[in-house]
């Protein structure tokens, strides 16, 4: 806990700092800093001349550490001002004088305040600790492997600030070198409660000053007995962030609620000629089967598709839920400005020409509006969106209407057909698919808020290419995961925000790694590619939440067998070790050239009540907790016998109350396709021709039960 005088100690620094016009802090005042938030650096002291420094070095004992202080010398190793061991009067007047030359040839016109005599740290394992300040997520604590190499491995791993005890504790282990922290080749493990200590102290600090851009403690030198900041670098930001709109939880589920359950739609820019967006989004909704109102709106028409027109949407009698505008972008101001006068909660901007076009000032206005007037703008730029359960197709694209629980949202156009088509494809039922385009106004996180609370939605599916708020998003997730899974597709997996920074761990806060590591924190599936992102979605809400980590794999085929461990690996789960009893009862059904063991392999050659024994086994005992099954085409079973004797197994255990997540790779002609499909639809998640995929569908739904806290060891 930081005192309030400590913290008032900290707010005064800042403001000197500030005050003279620096963005860097010193040393010195960066010890201010760490004593005030009880982050632990060696003893030092500033000298001002070289007798100075030899009495410090003196009285702290021992060889020390000499470093120039300078506001204008971020980099201190690359000017030649950091002396390292120097020990006596003789070598710390040489070691003195050197640093000086050395910064007056690299930085003639930098302002010296002194030279910093620091207590040399005892050896350890380098390690970093920082903070920065991430466009997407804020306030933003890291930790990796430290020292010179940092940049070089780029072992990190990052966390929303502030962390917890508990949370800086998990990033000990989150890195690549995590089993170093724990002592190898008979070293001693380090003082993991220190290290924790100096990541959480640093999170509050960043927290609790907003103006603190990125901290750096590089290196944290961890020892069995404790953990020391050899180096601290403070900066301050130069810009100031306008903060953004958020409206309360309850807001949000008001408006979505009639935006996702209209009864009243009023289409801006109807038309009744072929090949127009308004002609288009008209005929969906009308050949659709919406069953609420639905009211054209066009100045030059009074009959469009046998509904009456009217000239201005004030003049549309009674309440309406949505305005989807059809209209070009040069028009949208002034009829959002009507929109907004007669009181409607929510506008779909189909129309494009705004900031995806550098019309960033057409795309403040209509923001302005929205705000001045309580009017939810979902786009522009976008297709419209499809609401399954209220026969809603408020899009110019081709209509979808088969129900189901998989609500789907995407950021580009294109991306949101290949979620159609796939959807169509595989007959994949959907309670929602959402364009959002520029996200002028609503968001992930307030369809999140949303689809949480949507009973026909069981598991969201989201292609993003970026976050205006992380940390609302992330609220949400947190409040959404533990009812259902949140799949995400993130485009662009670059560190261009990097570029600027003025830390190792700003070099190091790429924008793929901190998504990468907050989307895990909240509890989000990260899909690696499209396909991934919509099998994912399609398979997740099929399989039941297993109970334990315990996978047993039936095969038929040695080869799958061996690729389908592999998977198992790959994707983080675990792989049964069968005991004695159990490999008995599965050896009776199997040929003595057959192997039990995990995986159990059947051979190729077995008929239809061999599979279905070994089925019936792995589903009967309480100890198995997930089955992979591999199957090879044979004529002596068929792909749809095998399909079907699975799915009336796996039935027949669900109806006694004996759920667990069953999935299959299925090998052979072009009949496993068909067999696949009739299994996906009993509720097995099949797939032919590959080993990996359904091990990564399984894989997922046992990341999602982890996260939401739903395995027997999680409770």
């Amino acid at each position: 806990m930081v005192e309030s005088q400590d913290r008032e100690t900290v707010r005064a620094l800042l403001d000197s700092v500030r005050d003279a016009g620096r963005s860097a802090l010193t040393a010195p005042e960066g010890k201010i800093v760490a004593d005030a938030y009880g982050i632990a650096v060696p003893g030092e002291e500033l000298a001002q001349d070289v007798d100075e420094a030899v009495a410090f070095a003196d009285r702290l004992g021992g060889p020390v550490v000499l470093k120039i202080v300078s506001p204008d010398v971020l980099h201190k190793t690359d000017a030649g001002g950091v002396v390292v061991g120097v020990e006596g009067g003789v070598q710390v007047r040489a070691a003195f004088q050197r640093i000086i030359e050395n910064v007056r040839a690299y930085a003639p016109d930098a302002r010296i305040d002194g030279v910093q005599v620091q207590q040399l740290v005892p050896p350890g394992q380098e390690v970093i600790v920082g903070a920065v300040t991430d466009p997407t997520f804020g306030k933003v604590v890291a930790f990796g492997l430290g020292g010179v190499l940092v940049e070089v491995l780029k072992d990190i791993t990052f966390r929303l600030a502030p962390v917890s005890a508990d949370e800086a504790l998990s990033m000990l282990d989150s890195i690549g070198a995590a089993e170093i922290l724990r002592g190898v080749r008979g070293a001693a493990p380090v003082d993991r409660w220190a290290l924790a200590e100096q990541i959480r102290r640093v999170s509050q600090l960043v927290t609790d000053f907003p103006e603190i851009a990125e901290v750096d403690l590089n290196p944290v030198i961890a020892a069995p007995d404790g953990a020391v900041a050899a180096d601290i670098r403070i900066l301050l930001s130069t810009e100031t962030v306008k903060p953004r709109r958020t409206y309360p939880r309850e807001a949000i589920l008001a408006s979505m609620r009639r935006l996702m359950e209209p009864r009243s739609v009023a289409v801006i820019g109807a038309s009744n000629e072929q090949g127009k967006i308004g002609n288009s989004v008209m005929r969906n909704l009308i050949d659709g089967g919406f069953s609420g109102e639905i009211h054209p709106v066009n100045p030059r028409a009074d009959d469009i598709l046998g509904r009456k027109a009217y000239k201005s949407v004030t003049d549309v009698p009674g309440e309406v839920d949505v305005a989807v505008f059809a209209i070009p972008a040069k028009f949208v101001a002034s009829a959002l400005e009507e929109v907004g006068r007669k009181g409607i909660p929510n506008a779909v901007l189909i129309p494009s020409g705004f900031a995806e076009t550098g019309e960033q000032a057409l795309q403040d206005e209509i923001v302005a509006i929205g705000e001045q007037y309580g009017v939810r703008l979902l786009g522009p730029n976008i297709y419209g969106y499809y609401s399954t359960w209220q026969d809603l197709c408020a899009t110019f694209c081709t209509p979808y209407d088969v129900k189901g629980g998989v609500a789907l949202t995407s950021q580009s156009g294109g991306i949101g057909m290949a979620i159609l088509g796939f959807a169509r494809s595989t007959k994949t039922g959907v309670s929602a698919i959402v364009g959002l385009g520029n996200k002028s106004d609503i968001d992930e996180d307030d369809l999140l808020t949303w689809f949480g609370e949507d009973p026909n939605t069981k598991c969201i599916a989201m292609h993003l290419e970026d976050l205006k708020d992380g940390r609302a998003f992330v609220e949400a997730a947190r409040a959404t995961v533990p009812k259902k899974p949140i799949v995400v597709l993130k485009a662009g997996r670059t560190s261009a925000g990097a570029k600027a920074a003025g830390s190792h761990t700003g070099a190091l806060a790429g924008d793929d790694a901190v998504y990468d590591d907050i989307l895990r924190q909240a509890g989000v599936i990260r899909a690696p590619g499209l396909n991934d992102m919509l099998e994912y979605a399609r398979a997740l809400p099929v399989l039941p939440t297993p109970k334990g980590d315990n996978v047993v794999i039936i095969t038929g085929a040695g080869g799958s067998g061996v690729l389908l461990s592999d998977a198992i690996v790959d994707n983080g789960l675990s792989l049964m070790e069968i005991p004695p009893d159990l490999d008995t009862a599965f050896k009776a059904f199997i040929p003595p050239f057959g192997a039990a063991g995990n995986p159990i392999d059947i051979t190729g050659g077995e008929p239809p009540s061999t599979y279905e024994a070994t089925i019936r086994l792995g589903m009967e005992d309480p100890r198995i907790h997930a089955l992979v099954l591999g199957y090879w085409h044979t004529i002596v079973t068929p792909p749809m016998v095998f399909a079907e004797l699975t799915a009336r197994v796996v039935a027949e255990f669900r109806e006694r109350g004996i759920e667990k997540p069953v999935v299959a790779s299925l090998a052979g002609d072009t009949e496993v396709e068909e067999a696949c499909q009739y299994l996906f639809e009993h509720g097995v998640v099949a797939y032919p021709y590959t080993t990996e995929k359904p091990v990564a569908v399984l894989g997922a739904k046992y990341r999602w039960a982890r996260a939401a806290g739903l395995l027997d060891g999680d409770r």
